[in-house]
Formats: structure tokens, sequence, C-alpha cells
């Protein structure tokens, strides 16, 4: 039991860096279309997209600053900790 919560754990730490990441490449204009921006939109847009429709019918965010990372590591950790809960 306590390897899988540690692995769970791990899957929404890595996850949580991998959206920071992703957060940092947009500031510093990383090629999207090199091997590292590619993998890490592949990973991360299935997460950030939903949030990104979310905030656009909202009327959150817009223009220049993106909400929908902040909105999908709220939601990681929420979800992190209800599931860590239930193990």
């Amino acid at each position: 039991m306590w390897q899988l919560r540690q692995s769970v754990d791990y899957f929404f730490q890595v996850m949580n860096y991998l959206i920071i990441a992703r957060i940092i490449m947009s500031w510093i204009r990383i090629n999207p279309y090199g091997t590292v921006g590619r993998i890490l939109i592949q990973i991360t847009e299935p997460i950030l997209g939903p949030f990104r429709n979310l905030s656009m019918r909202f009327g959150i965010g817009g223009g220049y600053i993106d909400f929908s990372p902040i909105l999908a590591v709220f939601a990681l950790n929420i979800l992190r900790t209800v599931i860590m809960n239930m193990l």
C-alpha cells in the first residue's frame, strides 16, 4: 500500500513540475516544435486544454495571460489530496 501511495504522490508531483516547465517554456520562448517542446505539450495539453476552455467560457484570462495552468495545478492538488485520503 505504501508503494501505491508513493507512486500516486510521485505522479502528481511530476505533473505539477511539467506544467510549471510549460509555463517557463512560454516565458523564454523555447521552440514548441522541438523535441522537448513537443513532448511537454503532448503530456500537459490533455490536462491544460479543458481548463483553458473552462476559463474562456467564464471569461477568466484571455489576451496574454493564461490562467489555465494555475487552475490545473489547483485541481491536481485537490485530486491528489482526495486520492491520498482514499488510500
